[in-house]
C-alpha cells in the first residue's frame, strides 16, 4: 500500500455479505438500518465491489464483519474471507477481524491465528449488539491479551446504534454496553493497548472525549454520522487536544465517504489538522508509516 498516493484512509466499513451471498445480519435488523440511515447505493456490496470503490477514489479502507452469533443466532462474514480479499486487494483494503467475546478459549485462538497467519490488524468489538460489557475481564480480557500482545488494535462501537433501530424493543440490543466509560476500564488495565472509540458517542460524547485525552493509547473515529450532525465539542477537540487521535471513519456502505467529505469540508476544521484527520493519525495507528 502506497500511503503517499491515498487521498484519505477510512478506519471504519463493513463486510456486509459473504461471497455466498450470507449478511452477518438478519434481514430485519438488515432493513431497518437502512432506513435508519437512508442508505444512497448498493447496500450489500461485495468485498471485490468495496476494493473496487475505494480504490476509485483513490483511499484506502479498514474493513471488518461482526461476530455476534451467540447474542442473533446469525453467523458473521467469515473472517478469513475478509482478510482473503484484504490481501488481494492490499493496495486498498486493510483486514481487521470480529470474534463473538463469548466464544471463550476457542475465540481467544481464533484471534491469534488471524493475526499470525492471515495479516489481521485489528479486531471490531460491537458491544451492544454483542451484549457485554467491554471491562467484563470474564468474558473479554483474554481477548484483549491477544491484541495487546500482538499489537493489534481494538475497535468498539460506543454509544447509540442504528441496528435495531425502529424495530420494536430495538431488536433486543441494549445501548449500555456502549458506553465508552466501560473502554476506559479496558484502556486502564491494558496501558499498552491500541484502542479506538467509533462513532460520535451519543449521548456519552464528553465521556468519550474524556477517555480519549486521558488514555494515551485511546482514538476516535467519526464513522456513522454526517459530519454536520457532530456536536460541538466533538470538532473544538478534533481541532485542538486530540488532532492527532481523531480519524476518518465513514460507515460505508450505510453511509458513504463522498457523503461524509462533502459535510467534512463544510465543518470550521484548521487547514493543518484536515490531513491528520483524513489520513496521517490513521497511517500512524495502523503502522504504515513511520512513527
Amino acid at each position: 500500500m502506497n500511503v503517499d498516493d491515498l487521498v484519505a484512509i477510512d478506519v471504519h466499513t463493513h463486510a456486509e455479505v459473504s461471497s455466498k451471498g450470507h449478511s452477518s445480519l438478519d434481514e430485519d435488523l438488515h432493513d431497518a438500518s437502512s432506513a435508519y440511515f437512508k442508505v444512497e447505493g448498493k447496500r450489500k456490496p461485495t468485498l471485490e465491489e468495496t476494493a473496487a470503490y475505494y480504490r476509485e477514489r483513490k483511499m484506502a479502507a479498514v474493513i471488518f464483519t461482526v461476530d455476534a452469533e451467540s447474542a442473533t443466532g446469525t453467523a458473521p462474514v467469515p473472517n478469513e474471507e475478509v482478510a482473503e480479499a484484504a490481501a488481494a486487494n492490499a493496495d486498498v483494503l486493510i483486514p481487521f477481524a470480529s470474534i463473538d467475546p463469548f466464544r471463550g478459549k476457542a475465540g481467544v485462538r481464533q484471534a491469534r491465528r488471524l493475526v499470525e497467519e492471515y495479516g489481521v490488524r485489528g479486531f471490531k468489538f460491537h458491544p451492544s449488539i454483542q451484549g457485554f460489557f467491554p471491562n467484563d475481564r470474564a468474558i473479554a480480557y483474554d481477548l484483549y491479551e491477544v491484541i495487546e500482545e500482538t499489537g493489534t488494535i481494538a475497535l468498539f462501537h460506543t454509544g447509540q446504534t442504528g441496528i435495531g433501530a425502529g424495530v420494536p424493543g430495538g431488536g433486543g440490543i441494549r445501548l449500555k454496553y456502549s458506553n465508552p466509560l466501560h473502554v476506559d476500564d479496558v484502556a486502564a488495565d491494558f496501558p499498552h493497548l491500541k484502542i479506538i472509540l467509533a462513532h460520535p458517542s451519543f449521548p456519552w460524547q464528553d465521556e468519550a472525549l474524556a477517555v480519549a485525552t486521558h488514555k494515551p493509547g485511546v482514538h476516535i473515529d467519526l464513522s456513522g454520522w454526517s459530519p454536520k450532525y457532530f456536536p460541538p465539542q466533538l470538532v473544538q477537540y478534533a481541532n485542538t487536544l486530540l488532532k492527532d487521535k481523531v480519524l476518518f471513519g465513514s460507515d460505508f456502505p450505510v453511509l458513504t465517504p463522498d457523503r461524509w467529505l462533502a459535510d467534512f469540508d463544510k465543518l470550521t476544521i484548521k487547514d493543518e489538522v484536515k490531513p491528520k484527520i483524513l489520513k496521517e493519525n490513521a497511517a500512524r495507528l495502523l503502522g504504515l508509516t513511520t512513527p
